[in-house]
């Protein structure tokens, strides 16, 4: 298999002709976040996170792994260069839940199509667009129950809202200023060492489902159907954490 062959079998996309369409866009977005876990077990075990193309096409496609934004994003901005879309990546803050401005830790990727720029973003445990975004401002977009909206703001660029119960609220912002691998070394490192980082305390693993999405945070393993919580189990052994993996998170044993 080619490289491009072997990640759209990763993300159950095997025997796709590639086409830079958005339509096209859409189908590997929903694949990656369908098929490969939102997690951070090699920052729990001190493992260094390589952020080199090759690295991460190592760990997540040939291993069968998982990671976190940088790396899942970093996948996703290198294998759509090899299909050859035109794309940028970003630094974003995460807004949600944030009571003041956050560090800019978060990577996000840009595509741009004939007919505009498309957010993608694939590295995100929570609930998240599954789709890409066209980057217009107050244009509302609707996607798998959920609704979205940018605007363009004098000092944070691009913000990005969901509506939520009622009501809009802030999910992350960017800027129209390109950044470049080497520029994402130092958050990653803040998340992977840092005392105030929360990606270092316990396991953190998502992965995106049909009717909604299954995580572990800490010990405790959840199912839910859009926001509802459907099943849970606590304090989860650790032979019960490896079936998980597999079985849900779509990981090989061998981590």
């Amino acid at each position: 298999m080619t490289k491009i062959e072997h990640f759209l079998s990763r993300i159950d996309m095997k025997g796709a002709v590639v086409e830079r369409t958005c339509d096209f866009l859409g189908k590997i977005q929903a694949g990656c976040v369908t098929s490969i876990a939102y997690e951070n077990l090699d920052i729990l075990a001190g493992k260094p996170i390589d952020l080199e193309p090759e690295a991460l096409y190592d760990k997540i496609v040939t291993r069968g792994r998982g990671g976190y934004c940088f790396e899942l994003n970093g996948l996703l901005a290198h294998m759509l260069r090899e299909m050859g879309f035109a794309v940028t990546e970003r630094f974003a803050r995460f807004l949600r839940g944030e009571k003041t401005v956050p560090m800019r830790r978060h990577h996000v990727v840009i595509v741009t199509l004939e007919e505009g720029d498309y957010l993608c973003d694939i590295g995100v445990g929570q609930i998240a667009p599954r789709l890409p975004l066209k980057v217009e401002e107050n244009l509302i977009q609707e996607q798998n129950g959920e609704v979205y909206r940018f605007e363009r703001d004098a000092e944070h660029g691009w913000i990005l809202w969901d509506f939520h119960h009622g009501e809009w609220r802030k999910y992350i912002c960017f800027t129209d200023d390109r950044a470049y691998d080497v520029d994402f070394l130092q958050p990653s490192f803040f998340c992977e060492a840092h005392p105030d980082s929360v990606f270092n305390k316990a396991p953190m693993i998502a992965i995106k489902t049909k009717m909604g999405r299954c995580t572990i945070d800490g010990r405790v393993y959840k199912e839910f159907h859009g926001e509802e919580l459907v099943h849970i189990e606590e304090e989860i052994s650790d032979a019960r954490m490896k079936e998980l993996l597999c079985s849900i998170f779509k990981m090989k044993s061998n981590l």
